[in-house]
């Protein structure tokens, strides 16, 4: 199949395919006249990576990923070591999420969101004031 068969069975956009392609991870066969052979196959590797990038999965996991799925003397534990280290960078993610929002409602607190020209969420984005320590 051609590359937008591909990217329909897959749903993934035939630029990301194309990149995947490029980085080495997908290889469709080449036909005689040159263009992309699509297998079922090349749409089964494009649709385990669309949902492993979809939970946030790096490009260098999705490579590992890939390689311990077609690795049928692999340990599960590489895989859950994996899924472990996600889960952490998730979590430091939200967190900083919180903090930040944390920060930011604090600074609303402060302004009076009115007529007059002084803002404290202004004066604090300039480095002028601290008022989200209050």
């Amino acid at each position: 199949m051609n590359i937008g068969q591909a990217a329909r069975r897959s749903a993934l956009p035939a630029k990301t395919i194309r990149y995947y392609e490029e980085i080495g991870l997908v290889a469709p066969g080449r036909r005689d006249n040159g263009y992309r052979d699509y297998d079922a196959s090349d749409v089964h590797k494009l649709q385990f990576l669309k949902r492993a990038r979809g939970l946030g999965f790096s490009i260098d996991d999705c490579r590992h990923l890939l390689s311990l799925y077609e690795d049928k003397h692999r340990a599960s534990a590489d895989v859950k070591a994996l899924a472990r280290a996600r889960i952490e960078d998730i979590d430091a993610r939200m967190a900083e999420l919180q903090s930040l929002r944390t920060t930011l409602a604090k600074l609303v607190e402060c302004c009076h969101g009115d007529d007059r020209p002084d803002c404290p969420i202004l004066d604090d984005l300039a480095g002028h004031a601290d008022h989200a320590d209050g």
